[in-house]
């Protein structure tokens, strides 16, 4: 019994050779001229760069469930901000993130129970995205590897309306 899944890798892989073959951008600099990084969820419904207008040199983009502070994003955004001069960091969370509401303790006891052990990682579920922005924000500025503070903003992603709402720093 099959549950409908075709893999994509051929297809993608197919587009990748047609992009080739029309690319021009060998000469493209490697750090972002907007000095900007952007931290947001993973969620297939935001187009990071379509919905904040960026073009594909302006901005280092990183994604993971939640939009989570995780220990690996502090990671790429002290190497965006040392190595590769960003300065500014937008924080996009949305509504109906999938984590929002998630039973953490249950989802972990889930996996231990199907897999034996239990993950080393935090889910980080939360119930409201605005006070999680906000506590994402503190996360940053109390981390010693994110040099620079003076330019976070955080937002919540409105799914239905396409619209972003800002977050006020606590």
């Amino acid at each position: 019994m099959t549950d409908g899944f075709t893999p994509s890798a051929d297809e993608l892989i197919a587009n990748n050779r047609r992009h080739a073959e029309r690319f021009d951008g060998a000469d493209r600099p490697g750090k972002p001229s907007r000095r900007l990084a952007v931290v947001a969820c993973m969620d297939c419904r935001l187009d990071v760069a379509e919905l904040l207008g960026l073009g594909p040199d302006e901005a280092h983009i990183i994604r993971n469930a939640g939009g989570v502070i995780t220990d690996d994003v502090i990671r790429s955004l002290c190497l965006s901000q040392r190595l590769l001069d960003t300065r500014e960091i937008l924080l996009i969370h949305h509504t109906q993130c999938g984590l929002q509401g998630l039973d953490e303790d249950e989802f972990t006891a889930e996996l231990e129970r199907e897999l034996g052990v239990r993950p080393s990682w935090p889910v980080e579920s939360f119930s409201d995205a605005r006070a999680d922005v906000a506590q994402s924000m503190m996360r940053l500025e109390a981390s010693p590897f994110v040099q620079h503070c003076d330019h976070i903003r955080g937002f919540v992603y409105d799914v239905g309306a396409g619209l972003l709402d800002e977050v006020a720093r606590t």
